[in-house]
C-alpha cells in the first residue's frame, strides 16, 4: 500500500457507498466532520476519536536551531505544532497489518 493516499473524495464516494446518501450529502457530511475537527483544533481543543486516536495542537517554544550545511545557529520562533497520538487500538491494527 505504499505510495497510496486516502482523500476526501475517497471518504466521500465510502460514505455515499456505505450508508446511500447522495453523492452531494455525501460530500457535505465529509466537509462538515473535518471542518469540525479543524475548527476544534484551531480553537486549541483537542479532538478525540474512540479506536482511533486523539489530535491536539501543542506550543513550541522559541529555540536556537543549527543550520546544517553551514553550522551556523539560527533562531526558530515559537510555534503551534499537530500532534496525533494513536489509540492503542488503532496501533495494534497497524502493527497486524489491518487484521481486527
Amino acid at each position: 500500500m505504499v505510495g497510496t493516499t486516502l482523500t476526501r473524495s475517497d471518504l466521500s464516494e465510502a460514505v455515499y457507498r456505505e450508508i446511500g446518501l447522495s453523492r452531494n450529502e455525501s460530500a457535505e457530511m465529509v466537509e462538515t466532520i473535518l471542518m469540525r475537527i479543524s475548527n476544534a483544533l484551531v480553537k486549541g481543543e483537542n479532538v478525540k476519536i474512540s479506536s482511533f486516536g486523539t489530535f491536539a495542537v501543542r506550543d513550541k517554544g522559541a529555540r536556537m536551531g543549527r543550520n546544517p550545511k553551514t553550522g551556523e545557529e539560527v533562531p526558530i520562533d515559537p510555534r503551534r505544532v499537530l500532534v496525533f497520538r494513536p489509540s492503542h487500538i488503532m496501533k495494534d491494527r497497524v502493527n497486524s497489518g489491518g487484521a481486527g
